[in-house]
Formats: C-alpha cells, structure tokens, sequence
C-alpha cells in the first residue's frame, strides 16, 4: 500500500507533466542513487573525515532537494500563484541538487555542516537564477548539464574555496589523508555514478533524442575509463596506477558529453570526447591542480576541476561545434526539437510541425553564439556568487568555522565511539553492564 504522502503527489500530477518515455520513477531513482549514494562514496576518501563525507552530504542533498523545488518552483508559478509538484519537480531538485555536492567536493573536510547548509542555501538561489537566465534568454541546448550543473558547481566551490583559504593563510593545517580501506570504499560511489550516469543525460529527453543520450553517454564514458587507466600509468614515473585518477577521471567523459549527448556527435564522436575528457582530467590531477594551490591559494579536496570544471567546459565547446553545424537536412524534423530557439516563430502554424512552440528564428552560427555565451555568464555567476558565499561563511561565527588543525577530521563534529584496533560491542548497554558485573562476581 502506499504511503499517504506517495498517493497525494500522483494526485498532484498532471498527465502534461509526465513524459511518455523517459521520465519514469525508474529513471528518478537511478538520480537518487547518484546523489546520495555515488557522490557520498565518492567523497570518503578521507580515511577520517568517512563520517562526515557520507553524513553531511546526506543531510546537505535531502535539504537541498527541497530548497531547490522552492526555488525553482518561484519561476514556475501557476495561474493560481502556486508550485506544482509532479515527478518533473522531483528530477529536476535532484539535478539542482548534484550542483551543491560538486561544490561540497572543493570545500570538503575544510567546513562544517552549518556551513555547507549555507552555502547550499545560497548556491541553489544562485543555480536558479542561471538556468532561469538561459531558459529565458540565452535558450542554449545542455541536456546534461555540463554547463549549467557540473561548471557552475565546480567554479562556484573554487570561489567559495579561495576565500576560505584566504582566512587561513597564515596556520598551518591540517593535510588530507586516504588510506587502502578509504579509498575502495571511494570506488564504490565512483562505479555507482558510472553506472548510473546514463540515466542523469537523458532523464529529460524523449524518443531518438533519449535513446541518442543513452549511446552516447555510455561510449563517452567506456573511453574515459580506458584512457584514464592508459594515461595513470603512462604519467607516473614508476608506471602504476593512480587511484585518485581512476576514481574520478574515469567519469570525466559522462561530464563532457552531458551538453551534446542527444546531438548527432556519431559513435565514434562520442568516443573521442570521452577519450579527450578523462585526458585532460588526468592532466588536472597530476599539474593543474598543484599550480592552482601554488600561485593563487586555491585548495580543491576533491578536485572538481579536474572532473567536473574542464571537462564541463570541454562540453560546452563541443556544443558549440554542433550547434554550429546542425542542419535539417542532417536531423530532419527533429531538428526543432533539438534547438527550439531555431525554431521559426509562426512554426507551429505548419501541420507538420503544430506540436512544436514557437522560437526565436535562430541560425546555426546564432545558436553556436548562445551556447558560447552561457559558457561565459554561468562561470561568471558562479564565480561571483561563489566569492559572495564565501565571504558569509566566514565572517559569520554561527556557522561554526573550524581551524586549521581540526581539518579533515570527524572527531570535530561526531562522536566517535570506535577504536579501530578494538572490537566494538554493539549490544545496548544493559546487556553490556550485566555481563560485566557477572565477570566480577565469577572473578571474585
């Protein structure tokens, strides 16, 4: 049976809100996974900072996710002035949500959880105002979000984490640090994500353009994996793998095809992207992310640059080559269904095409310009709301700013009952206090 709650929301759907192939609760669960579960894993690779990985991005997703059916819920106002709840709701707050976690990533082991829930707060009002701008305006095609999610999640938490940094310039802190058990277990939510990434790109997409999304996110992502592997090896100087690498370079190639996954990139497209995205994630890894430290301070934990900021951008240039080259002779009818904006404005007048809304009459080097323009207005929105947020939480007491020394450590926030060399008696503590007086009465 089901619950109350779960009868009263498919009774607010209306049948409009429900496409009729992709988005499933099927589809809407797998984007549950991914945030919860993949980007929880994925983060405790810090072999002390395992509970608040797991904890806080539990706690930070399930507010997240219903601040930002609010916020996105403000654009979308009903005749009545109010938000309608359905399944596309639903998705799209997990999308929102995945945004704040790759910033979560940059910042990681260096906040606390009051803080993270204010940057969280701040970052989905941020995120809303973007994609509202390029629902609106710019109307540039990112299926997958390799502009609008992972670049504007990546830039925003590099902000965040460079007036953080700035603070603490002068102490010395605390370094991070993973160990053999940490990092299998970060493993796990890198597979999950893996598995599950060609659901987040066509989660929002209809017929051969779902269908387009799934192919071409799997091929991207089996060659980041493999280059990934190729380029670990052949980058180090003893010839061995690198786990940092693997664990998240291998998903570089879902990040980069998100902005283009349902064009027409051909199989062997898809392939190079992937293989070019883990390549240069590999490179951030191993050069980049050294340089950003070195010259300007900036502390990336998790590296989100490396997997979600440069291979967002690669997304994004790629989108721009394929807007520039569609054609209807290449996509045929579809072609309006792909870029909207090209859409003539009196289109829906032609019976073949009375399904269709109306555009804005764009060419192909039009739409090119707009997918170049969201690039540069999310990075900037990122960037200055990043700095914004950055500022409030540490000129702000009450968000529980923590030192240096204290970095990259649960015991600051969790009670930690478990010593690792001793096994723990998970019993309730009655049964543990009667045992113990029987073991002094046999002593006795």
């Amino acid at each position: 049976m089901l619950p109350v709650w779960e009868t009263a929301l498919i009774q607010l759907m209306e049948a409009s809100t429900i496409k009729p192939l992709m988005l499933c609760p099927d589809f809407i669960q797998d984007i549950h996974v991914m945030i919860f579960v993949g980007f929880g894993f994925l983060m405790v690779f810090l072999k002390k900072y395992g509970y608040s990985s797991l904890g806080f991005n539990f706690l930070l997703a399930a507010l997240v996710v219903q601040w930002s059916i609010l916020c996105q819920g403000f654009y979308e106002l009903n005749s009545d002035y109010k938000i309608e709840i359905g399944l596309t709701n639903l998705y799209k707050a997990d999308v929102a949500t995945a945004t704040v976690l790759i910033s979560m990533g940059a910042v990681l082991g260096r906040t606390s959880h009051n803080q993270l829930v204010l940057m969280g707060l701040l970052e989905i009002a941020a995120y809303c105002l973007n994609n509202e701008i390029n629902v609106k305006y710019l109307k540039a095609v990112d299926v997958g979000g390799s502009i609008t999610i992972h670049t504007f999640g990546a830039y925003f938490g590099l902000a965040v984490s460079y007036v953080l940094a700035k603070k603490h310039q002068t102490e010395e802190p605390n370094l991070p640090q993973s160990s053999y058990t940490s990092n299998i277990l970060a493993m796990l939510g890198t597979i999950f994500l893996w598995v599950y990434w060609p659901s987040f790109n066509s989660i929002d997409l209809e017929k051969d353009r779902a269908h387009r999304a799934i192919v071409n996110t799997y091929l991207s992502l089996a060659a980041s994996c493999v280059v990934t592997f190729a380029a670990s090896q052949m980058g180090s100087k003893n010839h061995k793998f690198d786990i940092v690498h693997i664990q998240n370079s291998t998903l570089a190639g879902g990040v980069a095809i998100g902005a283009c996954a349902h064009l027409m990139v051909q199989p062997y497209g898809a392939v190079f992207i992937g293989m070019i995205a883990g390549l240069f994630s590999v490179y951030g890894y191993t050069t980049i992310s050294a340089f950003l430290e070195s010259k300007f301070k900036i502390l990336d934990t998790c590296g989100v640059n490396n997997l979600h900021g440069i291979p967002g951008i690669l997304g994004g240039l790629i989108s721009i080559i394929m807007a520039a080259i569609a054609t209807e002779q290449q996509y045929q009818k579809t072609l309006y269904e792909v870029f909207p904006a090209r859409a003539n404005p009196i289109i829906s007048q032609n019976p073949e095409y009375i399904h269709l809304q109306a555009g804005d009459g764009r060419s192909a080097s039009q739409q090119a310009g707009y997918q170049a323009l969201l690039i540069i207005v999310t990075i900037s929105i990122a960037i200055v709301s990043g700095l914004i947020s950055g500022i409030c939480l540490m000129n702000f007491s009450l968000w529980n700013n923590i030192s240096p020394d204290s970095f990259y450590d649960d015991s600051v926030f969790w009670d930690l009952q478990v010593n690792d060399d001793v096994e723990t008696d998970y019993r309730p503590t009655k049964w543990r206090v009667k045992e113990k007086n029987i073991s002094k009465i046999s002593v006795q």
